[in-house]
């Protein structure tokens, strides 16, 4: 039957288990197959790579970062994977995430005494992608599943065909989604640096 509804994961890791001919799974519990595991665990590990790119989906703008009262740290998010300030805006830092901590590399510490807004990336669950990143990473995955597990260099070829387009609907989603043209430029990997950031500078 006919669903139009966005991809869950269940539906993911079932066609990843597809492209080796493998039953599908009712559900992703703990009783699953070895190969659903594998198939899953390539989901969630092509899930976080791409994310970590950062798209517009999952980079937070002037997103506050406030220290801690008592160590002056700041403690990231569990999900956070990046943090970048302006450089106009804080000309005097040079930030890193080290562990779950930001680090100042200027100054050489990790602590802060002040609130700082910055652009963060934000590994999300699979189910809170929208369905073009949801494709990608299911399709992405499957490539590299089957190169795994079975290494047919006719399957890896369809396949890629089929994860280049996904990619390519992913990035025309995401760049229209970010509204994005020259002056204003986008969040992540749309654009790191637009034209418009280099003539006001």
């Amino acid at each position: 039957m006919l669903r139009n509804t966005p991809t869950t994961e269940l539906e993911a890791v079932n066609t990843i288990l597809s492209t080796i001919g493998e039953t599908p799974v009712s559900s992703l519990g703990d009783s699953l197959t070895t190969d659903a595991v594998v198939a899953q665990n390539i989901l969630h590990e092509v899930s976080n790579e791409m994310q970590t790119e950062g798209w517009h989906f999952n980079t937070e703008v002037e997103y506050p970062l406030v220290p801690d009262l008592a160590t002056k740290n700041i403690m990231l998010p569990q999900n956070c994977v990046n943090v970048d300030l302006d450089p106009l805006q804080y000309p005097d830092r040079d930030v890193v995430v080290r562990g779950k901590r930001l680090y100042d590399r200027r100054k050489h510490t990790y602590e802060f005494n002040e609130t700082l807004y910055a652009e963060v990336i934000l590994l999300l669950p699979f189910e809170e992608m929208p369905e073009a990143a949801r494709r990608y990473a299911t399709i992405r995955a499957a490539r590299i599943f089957q190169d795994r597990v079975v290494g047919s260099d006719t399957l890896h070829a369809f396949n890629e065909v089929d994860e280049i387009k996904a990619r390519s609907i992913l990035v025309d989603s995401q760049s229209e989604n970010a509204d994005s043209n020259v002056f204003t430029g986008a969040s992540g990997i749309l654009s790191n640096w637009s034209v418009g950031q280099v003539l006001t500078r």
